[in-house]
């Protein structure tokens, strides 16, 4: 693949960032840069990802933790690897259980929605399998941020003030103070420009590296967890922890106009990216910006989602394979019900996310898609005391319905949002890529990856371009800048379009992207957060 796309009409303020010997892209400048010294210390494009990764847990505790799932797709040596850090539900609970509890769905809070943490795991097995240093020089960065703190940046400060207060108003229960005793130590939240820093984070990160992840599975860090569950009455045990680890598994591709776009398999919900890209590589689209165009892939979307929505779950479960969805014959029949108005499929309410992304390449050719994620922001609410370990609550997506394919079960894993990408041409690898943000997630693939190949747009450019997302029904969200005489001639089409102001739920995304012959990086980094580059 050549960089011919350089010189494309639509092009964005921000240039893309150029390099050859490394580079890391994340939504925050503290983890790109602690990427970045460790790919300089001699570790590869793996080393960086995880100390990325932790870094982030500190740097950006408003959208992932310790106590996160993470999923990563690397490139090593001419071959993809797919790495699932997602984590299941207890062994003790059950539908029954919750409903005893008095709850009709799952909830959103506390210990009830939580899961086995993945993200240790994962950042274990990457160093294990293809890492150059050892996990307690990967982890170093991120313990020296939360020993020694960092100040807040606009973006985190601000939905970190957020967090704050609508936890103040609704996690009254004693087992939600040690949230505020860990990310509002001073009775608010921290200030933007105002240094936080958290001993408990620093602890657990370091007995995480010093025993390459072993205790938080099996030794102290489990044993805590534990014993806060059981204080707080949830379902999590010794063995849920004791029997977990991240699992290596086959990625899943489309073939999209000559590019092969790659995800994570299901419980992963990359599956719908890939759905809707299949749908519409059967329509020509000429132009970017034209009604033609918007209508098309919204309308793919949609047909996508609710595919992923219906079948989607733990691999064990589902009632259809992976091959049946992505076949053409499948996606054929799903293009022919698209018509000139806007369809009106099931609808569904997606909940807003709360993840992280980072992509990283090193000067060998080696590059990491990862994905972290609590969920919702901070996730279930609550900290385990002392460790700085916030818990995710990815099991809110689970069903109370016993007949719907994502209904809980003990020991299964959820329906799950967060999904790392990456695109190949051949035998080679063009790079990885990721929009995080729930439910926006594959709508950002799809249109990111749509704008770099049927549109040439620069990783900057496809990244900053106006975005839409499908809420439901037929209602389309689209970005202020979003071009107005489309949106009027999408609302003739019978597409509810609604403008809004708020940015931060059309996803942020990451890019980067490696020309074969010269070996040369191209980068892209989220307009819509702190996003950051840091290359060598």
């Amino acid at each position: 693949m050549k960089f011919d796309f350089l010189n494309y009409p639509y092009q964005s303020q921000r240039t893309a960032v150029l390099a050859n010997r490394g580079m890391v892209a994340t939504s925050q400048p503290l983890a790109a840069q602690a990427g970045l010294d460790i790919l300089k210390k001699g570790g590869n494009a793996i080393d960086a990802a995880i100390a990325t990764a932790a870094t982030l847990t500190v740097v950006e505790p408003t959208s992932n933790g310790i106590g996160s799932d993470a999923f990563a797709l690397v490139w090593m040596k001419g071959k993809l690897h797919g790495l699932n850090g997602s984590g299941p539900s207890p062994q003790s609970i059950s539908i029954e259980a919750v409903k005893e509890r008095g709850f009709e769905k799952m909830p959103t809070h506390g210990l009830v929605p939580v899961t086995v943490p993945g993200a240790p795991s994962a950042w274990a097995e990457l160093s294990l399998r293809f890492g150059k240093l050892s996990l307690q020089e990967v982890l170093a960065p991120a313990i020296d941020y939360a020993e020694n703190g960092y100040p807040l940046t606009p973006i985190l400060g601000k939905y970190w003030e957020l967090a704050y207060r609508n936890y103040k108003q609704k996690l009254t229960d004693e087992e939600f103070q040690h949230w505020f005793e860990t990310f509002a130590p001073d009775g608010r939240a921290p200030k933007i420009g105002e240094i936080w820093r958290s001993a408990g984070h620093a602890s657990t990160l370091r007995s995480i590296a010093e025993t390459n992840g072993e205790s938080f599975y099996r030794g102290e860090l489990a044993e805590k967890m534990v014993q806060f569950s059981k204080k707080y009455n949830g379902f999590l045990a010794e063995e849920d922890f004791a029997e977990y680890k991240a699992e290596w598994v086959q990625p899943i591709k489309v073939n999209y106009r000559g590019y092969d776009v790659w995800e994570i398999p299901p419980n992963g919900q990359g599956l719908v990216a890939l759905l809707a890209l299949n749908i519409a590589k059967g329509f020509e689209f000429n132009e970017k910006d034209t009604v033609n165009t918007y209508h098309k892939q919204i309308e793919a979307m949609k047909l996508a989602y609710t595919d992923g929505k219906a079948f989607i779950t733990d691999s064990r479960d589902m009632p259809v394979t992976v091959e049946e969805l992505l076949s053409d014959a499948y996606g054929k029949s799903r293009r022919m019900e698209i018509a000139e108005q806007a369809l009106d499929p099931t609808p569904y309410q997606p909940p807003r996310g709360g993840t992280v992304y980072l992509a990283t390449a090193d000067g060998e050719g080696n590059m990491v898609s990862f994905i972290q994620s609590n969920y919702m922001g901070f996730g279930s609410g609550l900290v385990v005391p002392g460790t700085g370990i916030s818990l995710q609550n990815r099991g809110h997506d689970f069903s109370l319905d016993p007949e719907h394919p994502n209904a809980l079960k003990p020991g299964k894993k959820t329906y799950h949002t967060i999904i790392p990408g990456f695109l190949t041409k051949g035998y080679q690898a063009v790079g990885p890529f990721g929009v995080m943000g729930g439910y926006m997630q594959p709508q950002g693939h799809m249109q990111v990856i749509m704008n770099t190949i049927d549109f040439g747009l620069n990783p900057q450019a496809a990244l900053d371009a106006p975005r839409w997302q499908w809420i439901g029904d037929k209602r389309i969200q689209v970005e202020p800048q979003f071009p107005n005489h489309i949106a009027q001639a999408l609302i003739r089409k019978g597409h509810q379009i609604e403008a809004t102001v708020d940015t931060g739920g059309f996803g942020r995304g990451q890019i980067i992207w490696r020309d074969p012959d010269t070996g040369v990086l191209m980068g892209g980094t989220e307009s819509r957060t702190d996003g950051s580059i840091a290359a060598w």
